[in-house]
């Protein structure tokens, strides 16, 4: 389920969140349901579990996952709106980047282009969770 490229810059334990918060969006972990243990998502990815609770640690602190002490994690309530306004608060520091690059000269038409690809890529992803 997890798939985690080893070789990437990006530490493993971001890339299980990013994971998690991408499946919490999407639907695969929907509210109140519990998430892959500690224990398969190691064994599965040979992992030390330690760097996957700390990812579920980090998770559990922003409110998305909750541990339930004997049972495992479970993606909390309310979980998927509050990435939802994490990503849209993030609307203001996109407003800067974009006045910085028109003021630097990047062209408007490849600013939208850029926007245009990113949202059918999404739509891509969306109709292949639905094949």
């Amino acid at each position: 389920m997890f798939q985690i490229d080893t070789l990437s810059r990006q530490p493993v334990y971001e890339q299980l969140m990013q994971k998690v918060e991408y499946f919490i969006l999407t639907d695969i972990f929907k509210e109140c349901e519990q998430i892959p243990s500690v224990r398969s998502v190691a064994v599965e990815n040979s992992i030390n579990p330690r760097t996957i609770l700390k990812a579920y640690n980090d998770l559990d602190r922003r409110g998305l996952i909750q541990a339930v002490p004997g049972k495992g994690y479970f993606v909390c309530k309310g979980a998927k709106k509050k990435l939802c306004e994490g990503y849209l608060a993030k609307l203001d520091e996109l407003k800067d980047m974009l006045s910085d690059m028109a003021l630097v000269g990047v062209p408007k038409e490849s600013v939208l282009e850029c926007v245009e690809e990113a949202y059918k890529n999404n739509n891509n992803r969306e109709d292949m969770r639905h094949d």
